[in-house]
C-alpha cells in the first residue's frame, strides 16, 4: 500500500485484483445456494474454489499483459480447473479475462471493455471453445440453427466457426437471450459496473459486501445458471425470494440453508459478483 495524495492505493497487479476478486467472491456469506466459506455441497466445496483462483492465475497474468482474450480466458479455464472439484469459476473467468484486459491498458470502463469485446477474433472463439474441452461446464441447447456450433463439442466446432467467421463477442451474441454472462459481455457490462458501486458505495468487511450485493443482483432478475439446471419457474422463485429477503420477510441465511438444500446455485450471479469486486478493487475499494 502506499500513499498518493493523502488515500491509501493498492499496489497489487491487474492479475492479482482478478485473482482475489475470485477469493473474495468465494468468501461471501450467505450467498444463497452458492458455496461460500460456511456451506458447500458434498462435491464441490469451498476449497476448490480457492484452489480454482490460485489456478487460473496464470490464464488472468496473460489478460493484463495484452494476451488475445480467447487464449487467456482458456489457459485461466485449464489452470482453474485443477482441481477435484471440477468447474468452480468458468463464468466468472468469462467475466474478468476482458475487464482484466481492459484494465490492463487504463481503459476499465463500460465503453472501453465494450471495445475489447468487440476486437475479439475467430481464433478468440475457437479457445473458447477448446476450454470446454478443459472442464465439465452446464450449458443449455444451442439456439435453432446454431446446432453445429455447440460449446459441447469442444474443438470439433472450430471449424463451423471458421466457417461462419464468427468472432468471439459473435459468439457472446448468438446466447444472449438465454445467458447472463453473454448478456454483460453485449451490454458494456452494464450490470457488473453497476454492482461495483455498491460495493464501493458499501460500508464493513468486504467479503459481507459482497453477499449483500449477490442478493441485490439476485433479486433483480432470474438467474440464467438456475435457467438451465432446473427451469424459468424455479428461477423468477428464487428472485421473489431474493427480493424477500430485501424486503425483511425472509432471511439470507434461512435462503442459504434451503437453497443449497435443493441444490439451486445462482451461478450467474456469482460470476457478476467477482467482475464487479474485480471492477471496484480496481477503482479503490480497499482491502
Amino acid at each position: 500500500m502506499v500513499r498518493v495524495g493523502g488515500a491509501t492505493v493498492s499496489e497489487r497487479s491487474v492479475a492479482q485484483n482478478a485473482q482475489l476478486a475470485l477469493l473474495l467472491e468465494v468468501s461471501g456469506t450467505p450467498k444463497p445456494g452458492n458455496v461460500d466459506r460456511e456451506r458447500e455441497y458434498d462435491d464441490l466445496r469451498f476449497e476448490h474454489f480457492m484452489a480454482g483462483a490460485v489456478g487460473a492465475r496464470p490464464g488472468l497474468d496473460r489478460a493484463a499483459a495484452g494476451d488475445p482474450v480467447g487464449p487467456a480466458f482458456e489457459a485461466a479455464v485449464d489452470g482453474m480447473a485443477d482441481q477435484s472439484g471440477g468447474n468452480t469459476q468458468f463464468g466468472a473467468l468469462l467475466v474478468l479475462t476482458p475487464l482484466a484486459a481492459a484494465a490492463a491498458d487504463g481503459r476499465l470502463s463500460p465503453s472501453d471493455v465494450d471495445a475489447v469485446v468487440h476486437e475479439t477474433t475467430v481464433e478468440d472463439a475457437a479457445a473458447f471453445y477448446r476450454a470446454f474441452e478443459h472442464v465439465d461446464v452446464a450449458v443449455d441447447d444451442p439456439p435453432d440453427g446454431l446446432e453445429p456450433l455447440d460449446v459441447r463439442r469442444g474443438r470439433d466446432a472450430i471449424p463451423e466457426l471458421r466457417a461462419r467467421e464468427m468472432t468471439l463477442f459473435d459468439v457472446m451474441q448468438s446466447s444472449v437471450d438465454v445467458d447472463g454472462v453473454a448478456a454483460e459481455w453485449v451490454s458494456g457490462f452494464e450490470r457488473v459496473f453497476e454492482a461495483s458501486e455498491w460495493l464501493l458505495d458499501g460500508s464493513g468487511p468486504v467479503a459481507d459486501r459482497a453477499s449483500d450485493v449477490f442478493i441485490e443482483l439476485l433479486a433483480a432478475e432470474p438467474d440464467t445458471f438456475i435457467v438451465t439446471r432446473q427451469d424459468r419457474e424455479t428461477a423468477e422463485e428464487v428472485q421473489r425470494r431474493a427480493q424477500a429477503v430485501l424486503e425483511g420477510a425472509e432471511t439470507a441465511t434461512g435462503l442459504a440453508e434451503e437453497f443449497v438444500e435443493r441444490d439451486i446455485n445462482p451461478g450467474t450471479t456469482a460470476d457478476l459478483v467477482a467482475g464487479a469486486l474485480f471492477v471496484a478493487l480496481e477503482r479503490g475499494l480497499e482491502v
